[in-house]
């Protein structure tokens, strides 16, 4: 099946303030965040992308628009499932007042149990980001084969969950999983089991590069292990 991509978008406003932005309308990308999802059409330049799908957010949007920019044939398709979590009546709010609510323990420690007061649970977020990559990576291998890789671009905690759904971890370990803002990480698609192939990566994807097949009789890659993808 595909290879998918995924980019946490860019640095924002309300990571430099410190708020819990949700689905606030207007959160763009801070100086830094732009600069980042500039170096994003170089860190991919290796990669054959298949399509681009985004969250419906602005940050998410603007973190992909360079590379949209590098790569004008590139599809961008705008994906309502891997939206930002609806934190409801927490969204807008300092996180530093927040830590305070009794309800941030479970968040942190019990996040299956956790619903935000106004909006969605956290066990609906996952739900809904994984049916959304199953099927992107159903339809990806149908347009384009198998190998096909394609990009991503969404939040934290709905990275977080699909990494977790990959690693069959429950979703109260999800905490436990860091991404930071623009980086990327990858998930390779299998009929059997998915495999985790990057987690958080900010430096250079080459590697992830299409390799030509071996010539007959030629030695086979060492270190790659019977479980390897």
């Amino acid at each position: 099946m595909a290879t998918l991509i995924l980019v946490r978008h860019g640095r924002s406003t309300a990571n430099t303030s410190g708020l819990l932005a949700g689905r606030t309308p207007g959160v763009a990308l801070d100086e830094r965040g732009a600069a980042q999802a500039a170096a994003l059409p170089a860190r991919l330049a290796g990669i054959p992308l298949a399509a681009a799908v985004s969250s419906p957010l602005q940050r998410c949007r603007e973190t992909l628009q360079p590379l949209l920019d590098a790569r004008p044939d590139l599809p961008l398709h705008i994906e309502e499932r891997v939206n930002e979590c609806d934190y409801g009546d927490w969204s807008g709010r300092k996180l530093a007042e927040l830590n305070d609510e009794p309800l941030m323990e479970v968040v942190q420690a019990h996040a299956s149990a956790a619903a935000f007061p106004g909006g969605e649970s956290m066990r609906a977020m996952q739900t809904r980001a994984v049916d959304a990559v199953r099927d992107w990576n159903a339809r990806i291998e149908a347009e384009h084969g198998e190998d096909a890789v394609y990009a991503l671009c969404s939040h934290g905690d709905v990275i977080k969950s699909l990494v977790a759904d990959a690693l069959g971890l429950h979703l109260d370990l999800f905490q436990r999983i860091h991404v930071d803002p623009c980086s990327l990480t990858v998930i390779r698609y299998t009929r059997l089991r998915p495999f985790l192939v990057r987690l958080g990566d900010t430096g250079d994807l080459a590697a992830l590069a299409p390799r030509e097949a071996p010539e007959a009789g030629g030695a086979a890659e060492v270190g790659g292990g019977a479980g390897a993808p």
